[in-house]
């Protein structure tokens, strides 16, 4: 179907943060599947992870336990504040999964006309008809009216205008701790910790999607472990499975209690050949992997920062980890423009709008990729025709 702004480009393989196309031609991949080949492309780890299940065991359903399934959940238990999962197969069920969830809780706790979730204007939680309702952007929403009841929006990064919406009919309170298709927002220090506590003092549950932040992309396996503020409901996919199709919503024992058999369900979700692609992924995750993170992050700002100067051309330049972007002045080319002679040049880039570059190259990008990137990147705004 038409539904998507496809580039003229028929990748077929790839290493590490390298593509390459039907013609052969190599291209350095910094948009890593939109933020989700967190090992880069034909990692002999996880593709030997993939192989092993596959040859054992792909697809059982949930009517039955498996092993991989078993362990990750144990893994995210053990590395988060969370008691309990439930695995699907994206960021948008994991987002349904957990407004469900919040709904649920929320009426079994306090009374029927709790229901309403707030989240952010600027965010994006996913395309099916709840998350598209709780993305806080008309674009995504278009077309699709009526949207679902019970959904309310609020500015990102202020706390007083969360604390006003408040009301003793919300369940939840909808949150990313980085706004990835917004831009890579990046919130004030304290922001969610104070986010927290008035969750805490009007009984609404917090809940942050990290479909994006999560696994290791800020530095930090959470994003949210920066911020002082543990959520009570958190969602992950994107780089969880490395490529591989799975998402997860993590939650404390006291609200995960209120799914019971037929709450909700998932055919696919957990099944092992998924589940086993994340321990592989979720097994890379370690202090040194993530200490390089943050230390190649640091490299992309700074060269970015560079080019802001050098150019005159990048009005902002935001990030943290491995999630950055720039916004590009008036007198800089279209985004899309840059992109595509970004492509042409061998570099894949993505935008977020038409003035806003972002950057989720895969986690085990070096710093002579990323300075390869710096001086195509320069080379296009040194000559903007």
């Amino acid at each position: 179907m038409g539904n998507y702004a496809r580039f003229p480009l028929v990748l077929r393989a790839g290493g590490g943060a390298t593509v390459i196309d039907a013609d052969g031609k190599s291209y350095l991949d910094f948009t890593a599947g939109i933020a989700v080949s967190a090992l880069g492309h034909a990692d002999a780890r996880l593709v030997k992870a993939i192989a092993d299940q596959a040859g054992r065991l792909i697809h059982v359903s949930n009517l039955y336990y498996n092993e991989p399934q078993i362990r990750l959940a144990e893994w995210l238990v053990a590395h988060s504040f969370a008691d309990r999962v439930f695995f699907c197969n994206s960021g948008a069920e994991a987002n349904e999964a957990a407004i469900k969830l919040a709904r649920k809780f929320a009426q079994e706790t306090r009374g029927q006309g709790c229901f309403e979730i707030i989240s952010a204007q600027g965010s994006f939680h996913g395309r099916t008809m709840a998350t598209v309702t709780a993305t806080g952007q008309e674009k995504y929403q278009k077309g699709f009216e009526p949207l679902l009841p019970g959904f309310r929006y609020v500015p990102y990064d202020d706390a007083a205008a969360l604390s006003k919406a408040i009301t003793p009919q919300t369940a939840a309170v909808l949150l990313e701790p980085i706004q990835g298709e917004g831009g890579v927002r990046i919130p004030k220090s304290g922001y969610l910790a104070e986010v927290r506590k008035r969750c805490d003092r009007s009984g609404a549950l917090l809940i942050l999607d990290e479909v994006q932040t999560g696994m290791g992309r800020t530095g930090d396996l959470f994003a949210y472990e920066q911020t002082g503020a543990a959520p009570d409901i958190l969602t992950l996919a994107k780089g969880l499975g490395g490529g591989v199709p799975i998402g997860a919503m993590l939650a404390r024992a006291s609200v995960a209690r209120v799914f019971t058999p037929g709450s909700h369900a998932s055919t696919f979700g957990g099944n092992p050949l998924a589940c086993a692609a994340a321990l592989a992924v979720a097994g890379r995750m370690t202090a040194p992997f993530l200490s390089r993170v943050r230390k190649q992050g640091e490299a992309l700002l700074a060269g970015l920062a560079r080019l802001q100067k050098q150019t005159g051309l990048i009005e902002a330049v935001r990030g943290v980890g491995l999630m950055a972007a720039i916004d590009l002045s008036p007198a800089a080319p279209p985004a899309l423009s840059i992109i595509e002679r970004a492509a042409e040049n061998g570099l894949l880039l993505n935008r977020t709008s038409e003035r806003t570059l972002r950057f989720v190259p895969p986690l085990i990008i070096t710093k002579a990729e990323i300075w390869s990137m710096l001086t195509i990147l320069g080379e296009i705004l040194d000559s903007p025709s």
